[in-house]
């Protein structure tokens, strides 16, 4: 196993994040709520030349930087596969969003150490909201600390998922147990669900059918914010992992949740 990089060292990673948030952010904003095509790829997701030029953009950073680091990111092909650091990328994480102009999408920038991410980066660059977290270093949100809450009940707690339509079979029947349980189920929010879990404004975020690029970077951000993010089977998410997501502020409903979604 390789060794974990020191604080030092992550903390330089965190620099070249903030850059590639902030080249990503740049293109974002310039074609937020204008005309554009927007494509289907083969999975029926759309996409457009904004997804397209801001990955671009956070490519040529790392590469520049650190071209012996691997690049997995939605929209091109992958760089130096099996190296030992890899940044995970999503340049919009929540396209129909970007593409509808709800500002409810994010910039998605991982960096993991063999297939365990590290260094998790969560931008709004049109509300000017970015999160923060790493292994060792605490979380946070705009340069303040970023904290989950405390909710020991899921009859309490606030439920996130992008949609209910990302469920199939038994797993929309495992998400209705659940579902059903919570005090309120929401819809919509993407990545930012997780940010605002991070920050103690949501209890709970459960997801399926997700990629790489989709959770990569929401595990460094929860955990360093003292929450827990695991797959449905209660294992930490690694980019292996099959796309099954429960993230929790409280370690309570974190084991109340996997119990629902076990319960079949």
């Amino acid at each position: 196993m390789a060794k974990p990089p020191d604080i030092t060292t992550v903390d330089g990673f965190m620099d070249l994040a903030d850059r590639m948030a902030d080249a990503a952010g740049e293109v974002l904003r310039r074609y937020f709520r204008t005309p554009m095509a927007v494509e289907t790829k083969a999975d029926q997701s759309p996409v457009t030349k904004a997804d397209r030029d801001a990955e671009t953009a956070m490519r040529a950073l790392v590469a520049g930087a650190h071209p012996d680091h691997g690049i997995l990111g939605e929209e091109f092909d992958p760089v130096n596969p099996g190296a030992e650091f890899t940044w995970v990328l999503d340049p919009i994480d929540g396209t129909k969003s970007f593409i509808t102009g709800k500002p409810l999408f994010g910039i998605l920038i991982a960096l993991a150490q063999g297939d365990s991410p590290i260094l998790g980066i969560i931008d709004q660059p049109i509300l000017a909201e970015r999160w923060r977290g790493a292994a060792g270093l605490p979380a946070t949100f705009n340069g303040a600390p970023a904290r989950v809450r405390a909710c020991d009940d899921i009859a309490g707690a606030m439920l996130y998922a992008t949609s209910p339509h990302m469920f199939q079979g038994a797993d929309a029947e495992a998400f209705g147990r659940v579902r059903d349980r919570v005090r309120h189920p929401l819809y919509g929010g993407d990545c930012y669900a997780y940010g605002l879990l991070a920050s103690g404004h949501a209890d709970l975020v459960v997801e399926a059918s997700l990629q790489p690029y989709d959770y990569a970077a929401l595990v460094p951000v929860v955990e360093s914010a003292g929450g827990i993010i695991t797959d449905w089977a209660g294992e930490r998410l690694t980019l292996a992992s099959d796309g099954r997501v429960i993230a929790a502020g409280d370690a309570a409903v974190h084991a109340q949740a996997l119990d629902l979604l076990g319960a079949g």
